[in-house]
């Protein structure tokens, strides 16, 4: 187990209030499970069920990619069983927390170094993005069977941690790993029939594990994946050719961000928007609604059906 010691400095911005409260929650018969990104958090719950307090470091409606961590969260992360994150690329904070944390047993859990990670390419990879990501695309969850090697990897922490519900863990990976087989094949048969495979997206593009698994190529106005990054006027241009040229009447825009650029496209084109839901997070009213991982992608791919047209 790697030992992690709090410096100073984070010490004392902390109050003492604080770590009393964390550990107080902390007694529970439950594993403490807190994960960083919407697609983990549904993972963790699924598998954890009754037998494990997940939490979400996200508030409702806070984009993934513009978030920093309050004292509040440190304090949460450090009185954690387990800290489950997406890795550097997604969250370049991560690991300045860690290294501020002192719970010697805390079980650190960066899933990207357990999945197989793409670059990013042109289309969403900027060397002067504050929050650009060394060439790696970090969304690997877009696709349902990175997302599955995402789901046994936190079985098997839970297990380790907890191996009294072994059995319990077990059961709950395997059920939720079948469906998302069932949503994998779900998705290759339908994009099998997509009268158009180009998915033309105005915002940061979150999809490129998508498209690579099922053979669809991605247009974003974007490089990189910072909410703060411009797009050039010739990529706008391009976007606007390209549905023309493809005779496509929806854009998709991304969650949780003002989608100017998508607007300016549907503007100029007659196209409709219609969101492509890249999960990094929900608001309030979704996370009251009771979305899931399986339903967010389930609704992408009949958005998708629907901008894209089938051959039948």
């Amino acid at each position: 187990m790697k030992r992690i010691f709090m410096t100073a400095a984070v010490l004392l911005c902390i109050p003492a209030a604080l770590f009393a409260a964390g550990a107080q929650e902390a007694e529970t018969d439950q594993i403490t499970v807190v994960t960083t990104i919407f697609p983990l958090y549904d993972f963790a719950r699924e598998i954890g069920g009754e037998h494990a307090d997940v939490s979400l470091i996200l508030p409702p409606g806070v984009e993934a990619h513009s978030f920093e961590p309050a004292p509040r969260d440190i304090v949460r992360i450090n009185h954690a069983d387990i800290f489950i994150y997406a890795g550097e690329a997604m969250e370049p904070w991560a690991h300045r927390v860690i290294e501020s944390l002192s719970n010697p047993e805390l079980v650190l859990v960066d899933i990207s170094e357990h999945v197989a990670l793409l670059e990013a390419d042109d289309h969403h990879h900027d060397d002067d993005d504050d929050h650009h990501h060394s060439g790696t695309d970090p969304h690997f969850w877009t696709d349902p069977l990175t997302a599955r090697r995402a789901v046994q990897v936190i079985e098997s922490v839970f297990i380790q941690a907890d191996g009294d519900h072994e059995e319990y863990y077990r059961k709950n990976s395997q059920e939720y790993q079948g469906k998302l087989e069932e949503l994998h094949l779900q998705i290759k048969e339908a994009v099998e029939d997509f009268e158009v495979r180009t998915i033309l997206y105005g915002g940061h593009f979150a999809f490129g594990y998508f498209a690579h698994r099922y053979g669809l190529d991605h247009v974003s106005p974007y490089r990189g994946f910072s909410p703060s990054a411009e797009p050039a006027p010739q990529s706008i241009s391009q976007l606007i050719e390209l549905m023309r040229e493809y005779e496509l009447d929806v854009v998709y825009h991304e969650e949780l961000i003002d989608p100017r650029v998508a607007r300016i496209i549907a503007d100029e084109t007659g196209a409709q928007l219609e969101l492509l839901h890249g999960m990094h997070n929900v608001s309030r009213e979704e996370l009251e609604a009771g979305v899931t991982y399986l339903s967010l992608m389930e609704d992408n791919l009949q958005k998708l059906i629907e901008g894209l047209g089938t051959k039948k």
